[in-house]
């Protein structure tokens, strides 16, 4: 260990650790454009130049590449570090003046315009982090600087996509101005990872979190598609983690535990669209199922709740929403209605049209089925308040237009005419079936279903099943939507609980809390958090402007907004907040 100083604070430090890494670690940030803790320094950028004051020769240094010395003495914001910086990122700006990253870097030290001018610019900034990525952590050496002097940049052997590129798309990932494009480098098609929890309209990385609401809300890597198993290159993760969580070695572990009773609750799985050719679905971009139009309303889905059409980004005007598609079906074997498509096709109707008010939606439909509490009130407000329109038909068929990707539907009047009318997107409106996992995961329980799989429930209880101590709720006993499912949830719970009875408060622990601390007399620290629950809130309010004037009201010392406040994610951030700023009011 050594001691330095930076900023005039006292620090004890590992030897052999940089300038920039010893700032890092005592929570001081420098700036930087070429730097990553899993590559090898190269200073290339020059904006992460600091001064030395004392112990060492003074004057400017690349902080990426100046080791720490014992009495070393180190200002990383001072006049002259300032100012060095505002003319190398006026140097950097020149080059790629639409550089996002570049831009809001350079108007924090001031340059908001550089006073350069170039005949050509380039994205690329060539501070060499895709050449050292891909020849140091992936083992390919793909991309490497070409020419010298002002002609100097970045690119493939021979300017031509390579053989030898794995198609990882690191090189596009660390890239801080997005000059970098995978695609031009690699000889295969690069195909991005569908996002699962999206429908396969988002995309996702292969380390990430499941879903927002995951439990527990922490990310996974894709063994099937990483780098690190697949050709044992890469391995950045497991560098740069802070908490030291990664073990590439951890395997799946299984466990065996004795309990008194079980809820099955495993969910279900939609109808495959595709299944139904008539309707084009895989097959017209512009036809789409109810999932994957949920996640394009939703504020956290891949279009932020902007209703475009997948074919060309275009806002839909006219959008047909189709039903029982997999429902009251014989020629596809699910004969039973799926309950739930009648009520989410009318709710997504609405919500577009709360988005969009331009947006038509036209709803086809056998019946509608709206029997739970207060949905005919909902229907019938639908149609006659929000624009809605239903037509009572079977749809034949789905056809696109070639020329403008719309989607021609014929369909029969009431009085029995044919007629076509043409959309601009088609919902299909999917019945729910169960899964094979869950029909798999029955014979193993020794569980009975009934004839089109779903669990096979006792006489008239709607949670016991064929076994005793096996209790079921939700969809794996029946098409339901989410209130019943609730309910039948507390059911079985209760059910549960009832052979526990004599087992209760044997296995409880207290749960202790952090002791608390009185604040009559300090002067209040007031924290404000502000939810914009998706569009909700956000839709209606000014979320950042009122983020801005609160933090200007009387004893607040931390103001910020959260997508949702209810997340896990977000209360966790809260929590961290309040112990970083010292909090004594939420």
């Amino acid at each position: 260990m050594v001691n330095i100083t930076i900023n005039g604070r006292q620090l004890e430090v590992d030897d052999g650790a940089t300038v920039l890494e010893a700032a890092e670690q005592a929570g001081i940030k420098i700036p930087t454009l070429c730097y990553h803790a899993a590559l090898s320094p190269y200073g290339a950028c020059r904006v992460c130049q600091v001064e030395i004051v004392g112990g060492g020769r003074p004057g400017l240094v690349a902080s990426c590449q100046y080791g720490v010395r014992e009495g070393l003495a180190v200002e990383t914001d001072s006049e002259l570090v300032h100012s060095t910086r505002k003319i190398v990122l006026e140097l950097i700006l020149a080059r790629s003046p639409e550089s996002e990253k570049v831009k809001e870097l350079a108007q924090e030290y001031g340059a908001g315009e550089s006073r350069i001018a170039r005949k050509e610019t380039d994205d690329c900034i060539l501070c060499g982090l895709c050449v050292r990525m891909c020849r140091e952590r992936m083992g390919q050496a793909v991309l490497g600087f070409i020419d010298r002097g002002n002609e100097r940049r970045i690119g493939p052997a021979f300017d031509r996509t390579s053989p030898v590129c794995i198609g990882c798309g690191a090189c596009a990932f660390i890239c801080p101005t997005g000059a970098v494009k995978a695609e031009d480098l690699c000889q295969e098609d690069i195909l991005p990872l569908a996002s699962e929890f999206d429908s396969g309209i988002g995309t996702r990385p292969v380390v990430n979190i499941m879903y927002p609401q995951a439990v527990p809300n922490a990310p996974v890597i894709d063994k099937e598609h990483c780098v690190y198993f697949n050709k044992e290159k890469c391995g950045i993760c497991e560098k740069v983690c802070e908490a030291d969580a990664i073990d590439y070695t951890m395997e799946e572990r299984r466990s065996e535990i004795d309990v008194g009773a079980v809820i099955v609750s495993p969910g279900f799985d939609l109808f495959d669209a595709r299944l139904k050719g008539e309707y084009g679905y895989g097959v017209y971009r512009n036809v789409i199922t109810s999932r994957q139009f949920e996640r394009i309303l939703s504020a956290s889905g891949p279009t932020g709740g902007e209703v475009v059409r997948p074919s060309d980004g275009r806002h839909p005007k006219r959008i047909a929403f189709i039903s029982c598609v997999g429902s009251r079906d014989v020629a596809c074997g699910n004969e039973y209605c799926s309950s739930v498509c009648c009520m989410y096709s009318t709710k997504e109707a609405i919500i577009a049209r709360e988005h969009d008010p331009e947006i038509e939606p036209t709803i086809f439909y056998m019946d509608i089925r709206a029997f739970g509490k207060g949905f005919e009130r909902y229907f019938n407000g639908a149609r006659d308040n929000h624009g809605v329109r239903y037509v009572r038909c079977l749809v034949s068929k789905v056809v696109e237009l070639q020329q403008s990707k719309d989607l021609r539907i014929k369909y029969a009047k009431d009085d029995g005419t044919l007629a076509e009318d043409v959309f601009d997107l088609v919902v299909l409106a999917t019945g729910i079936t169960p899964s094979e996992e869950v029909k798999e995961l029955a014979g193993r329980i020794g569980l009975d279903l009934d004839a089109y799989g779903f669990c096979l429930k006792d006489g008239f209880s709607p949670t016991e099943t064929t076994r005793p101590g096996i209790f079921v709720s939700g969809a794996f006993g029946g098409p339901k939507d989410i209130p019943e499912t609730v309910i039948e949830a507390s059911s079985a719970a209760a059910e549960a609980a009832g052979l526990l009875a004599e087992a209760r408060g044997t296995l409880t622990m207290v749960k202790t809390y952090p002791e608390e601390s009185t604040f009559v007399e300090e002067p209040p620290r007031i924290g404000v958090f502000i939810c914009r629950c998706g569009r909700n809130i956000g839709g209606y309010v000014d979320v950042p402007t009122v983020v801005e004037h609160t933090r200007c009201l009387p004893h607040v010392v931390f103001a910020d907004d959260n997508l949702y406040t209810c997340s896990q994610d977000s209360l966790e951030k809260i929590k961290a907040e309040i112990e970083e700023h010292d909090l004594t009011r939420v």
